[in-house]
């Protein structure tokens, strides 16, 4: 990966992915099945964690619940639209050396440890490089497909943070089991999407530090000095950045 530009092989390799993707649906038809019963979710192990220095990230859908989703058929359109842009998006985390750890229905959180991807770089870098990559993305490949199929497009905010997270697996032997991101960081992430506004990425501080340094000087600007969140050793005030670079 470029992680200072999106070069013409990526471009193409991704136009002829999403085209891919959204074939495939097409063909499956009928998507949404009627049933009684819960799918059940494979057995996982739990109990464990490790602790790593990490950039956390945070997409959320704008508006999910208000779009319409009555009907079967307003399902079954609901559910292309959320197939063709997630199955992306998370291809797009991964591509940056991404860890995804959980679709949430109207977003998804990912994990980029210092030092990974492909090439090696910071996990700042590589996320808000992500970042930038999934709005080109939905501006430019998926959006014209959801219009073209009388889809209403898909708007989201990214809120990503940077800090010490335990990564752990809970829950209960052979019932339930999820990956969770304990510590502040993943906190901080989440919580930023609240002072997002739709298309906007929200920068804790600490991420902004390990930034190249064009890249603070012209593309990150203070969105909000009282964020609730201080620090530990100063008490000073813990600042959200908005990220304004975007790829050409």
């Amino acid at each position: 990966m470029d992680y200072e530009r999106l070069t013409p092989a990526y471009l193409q390799e991704q136009i002829a992915r999403v085209e891919g993707l959204r074939e495939r649906i097409v063909e499956r038809g009928d998507a949404v099945a009627l049933g009684r019963l819960v799918p059940e979710a494979d057995d996982l192990a739990f109990g464990t964690g490790r602790r790593l220095d990490m950039a956390v990230m945070f997409l959320d859908l704008c508006s999910f619940s208000s779009r319409p989703s009555e009907t079967v058929a307003e399902q079954e359109m609901l559910l292309r639209a959320l197939n063709l842009f997630f199955t992306e998006m998370v291809k797009i985390a991964e591509d940056y050396g991404g860890v995804v750890e959980k679709n949430t229905g109207d977003g998804l959180m990912a994990y980029f440890n210092d030092s990974e991807g492909d090439p090696p770089e910071d996990g700042c870098k590589r996320a808000v490089a992500c970042a930038l990559t999934m709005f080109r993305t939905n501006s430019q490949l998926i959006s014209p497909i959801m219009r073209a199929s009388q889809m209403q497009e898909l708007t989201f905010r990214i809120g990503i943070d940077y800090g010490s997270v335990t990564v752990a697996q809970i829950g209960a032997a052979k019932r339930f089991g999820s990956l969770v991101a304990i510590g502040t960081t993943a906190n901080v992430a989440c919580k930023m999407l609240s002072v997002a506004g739709p298309s906007e990425i929200i920068l804790g501080e600490n991420v902004v530090r390990q930034l190249p340094a064009e890249w603070q000087q012209q593309w990150c600007l203070l969105k909000q000095q009282d964020t609730g969140w201080t620090y530990r050793s100063n008490g000073s005030p813990y600042r959200f950045f908005n990220y304004i670079g975007r790829w050409k």
